[in-house]
């Protein structure tokens, strides 16, 4: 039996996103669907600071909000850099392409959208030592084995 190889895209900006240019991104990107995997990377934003003479205070960093993303509140936990989206197949890459470009038009900096394979289709040692040799699919390649709570699942139209 073969294992079906799904096309996977990265939305890759020259900056740092504000929460709600990623928030404007997202909608935009839920709103075309064909989206089976999604994992948004970049800085960590601690709750609390990890270090230093403030180690366990809160950390206010202005980026760490909670956005709308269709019908559900996601809490973001990083400053997005890269948005990785793997898609039911080819016919969504244009559609996507041209979301990018209408978010990213009035900014003042580049985005592009890369073809290729970003996401981990095997399970990994961190897979297996979170989850157990019965993981979950979907979330293979998504686990940070250092963080408490499982993936944000935002669930589609289907």
């Amino acid at each position: 039996m073969t294992e079906a190889i799904y096309p996977q895209v990265r939305i890759v900006s020259a900056r740092f996103l504000r929460p709600d240019t990623v928030e404007e991104l997202l909608n935009r990107l839920v709103q075309i669907g064909g989206i089976l995997r999604m994992s948004l990377t970049g800085q960590n934003l601690p709750a609390t600071v990890p270090y230093g003479p403030a180690r366990g205070k809160p950390n206010p960093h202005p980026d760490r909000k909670v956005i709308r993303v269709g019908d559900q509140d996601v809490q973001l936990q990083v400053q997005v850099g890269n948005v990785i989206l793997e898609l039911e197949d080819e016919s969504y890459i244009p559609a996507v392409e041209e979301a990018v470009e209408e978010v990213f038009a009035s900014k003042d900096f580049s985005c592009t959208v890369q073809r290729g394979r970003f996401m981990k289709t095997q399970p990994t040692i961190s897979d297996y030592a979170k989850y157990g040799p019965d993981a979950d699919k979907e979330i293979l390649g998504l686990v940070d084995p250092r963080k408490k709570e499982g993936p944000i699942i935002i669930q589609g139209n289907k």
